[in-house]
């Protein structure tokens, strides 16, 4: 039978693995989320980064094919689920930094993955990428014709050099531990001023220490209170021809392809983060009598909250195991089950964990208590990885509107 959700024994394993490293490395440094500044907070989850990068994890998000000892996009998945449930701000600056290795390893020749992931595959250090795409005043058009702007960003040809001037935000990790730049950072740029969007703009690396690069500030995010997202200037950064992801003006379809198994994963993070909250509240629910008589589980409205939550948990799971699995198949329907995984799973999480609250009561808004930040962290998957209201319209309602579509397609493939 080809539908079978159980694990293997090698991703029990990497679940076991992943869920012992964020208890014993993660949790602790939560506390780098009470600093004063953004950058100190991130600065502060160095050793836990690095600790993280000599257990093997980043190496385990990388293909096979490119060197590392990702099976698929599941493998990622249970791993990420597990490192996002105990601290969202370090496990989002590796799934940031897999996210700036996407456009190199979907489009990237041999020559360039040869040459500009081995600081990635390495079991030392704390190596950053990021994915430059959000500009600040927002990129949900970034296809735009005339007269709309789309990306402003814009790479000019000058001999074998391309010359990048534009601004960036809310790019994880984008500016690095030092303000000198990620080791390696993806920019989406406009290369063909005259052309249409689909021709027009390309992804290109720009490598460490990148001339040009000039901080301007540290985003003072309302959650992942540990996690760099820093707005910056790319002022005459001069790149290589030779580091032109993918084709020339095929920015566009590359991004696509990148967001597609990137959006599967908010889905994982929203079921991380209402699993964390279940798991507290589950626990409260037990032990908490609240001035009566018995714990407060035995209350018929507590019972049915835990059970509507658990419920959320699962179903969503599932629903981003399939968009994983679609995704690592290469399957029509993947970026369909991939959007809809994003939208439900992050749409439910700020539902569930605030209906978790209630559970708990007034003492859940007290930061001694995990829900208050598990909400915060909740609050950013709806507007991130491609808000959901643009996600929804560009993206799923084309989908719907083709022609051919078909409503039945992800629930009717055959396995080969």
């Amino acid at each position: 039978m080809a539908i079978d959700f159980r694990l293997t024994a090698r991703q029990r394993e990497l679940q076991r693995q992943s869920r012992e490293f964020a208890r014993d490395v993660l949790s602790p440094a939560l506390d780098a989320e009470a600093l004063s500044s953004p950058e100190e907070r991130f600065a502060a989850t160095k050793p836990a980064y690095e600790a993280m990068i000599s257990a093997g994890f980043l190496r385990k998000c990388i293909p096979l094919s490119a060197g590392g000892e990702n099976a698929g996009l599941i493998d990622t998945a249970i791993m990420a689920e597990e490192l996002y449930a105990l601290n969202a701000s370090v496990a989002l600056t590796l799934i940031g930094t897999v996210l700036g290795l996407l456009p190199l390893l979907i489009g990237g020749t041999e020559e360039q993955r040869g040459r500009l992931l081995r600081p990635f595959l390495r079991l030392t250090g704390a190596p950053l990428a990021g994915f430059c795409a959000t500009e600040p005043g927002g990129s949900a058009n970034a296809a735009s014709p005339p007269p709309g702007e789309g990306v402003r960003t814009t790479a000019v040809l000058q001999g074998d050099r391309w010359i990048i001037e534009g601004r960036k935000s809310w790019v994880s990790s984008a500016t690095g531990w030092d303000r000198k730049g990620a080791d390696i950072l993806s920019v989406l740029c406009r290369t063909d001023p005259d052309a249409a969007a689909e021709r027009a703009i390309s992804v290109m690396v720009v490598e460490r220490p990148a001339s040009g690069l000039i901080f301007e500030r540290a985003i003072d995010a309302v959650g992942h209170r540990a996690h760099l997202l820093p707005q910056f200037n790319l002022k005459g950064v001069s790149v290589s021809r030779e580091n032109v992801l993918g084709s020339l003006g095929g920015g566009l379809a590359l991004t696509a392809a990148c967001f597609t198994g990137a959006a599967a994963l908010v889905g994982i993070f929203a079921v991380a983060l209402m699993r964390a909250a279940f798991e507290f509240a589950l626990g409260f629910a037990r032990t908490e009598r609240r001035g009566g008589i018995q714990p407060i589980i035995e209350h018929q409205a507590v019972g049915y909250a835990l059970a509507d939550a658990k419920t959320a948990i699962e179903a969503t799971r599932w629903l981003c195991w399939r968009a994983c699995q679609a995704v690592d198949a290469q399957s029509p329907s993947a970026q369909e089950l991939a959007i809809e995984a994003k939208i439900h799973g992050s749409e439910t999480a700020v539902r569930v964990v605030t209906d978790l609250m209630r559970v708990v009561g007034i003492e859940s808004y007290d930061h001694a208590l995990p829900l208050g930040r598990l909400l915060q962290d909740a609050l950013a998957l709806p507007v991130f990885g491609g808000g959901n209201i643009g996600v929804r319209r560009r993206q799923l309602h084309a989908i719907l509107k083709r022609p051919k579509y078909d409503p039945l397609a992800a629930v009717s493939e055959v396995e080969v």
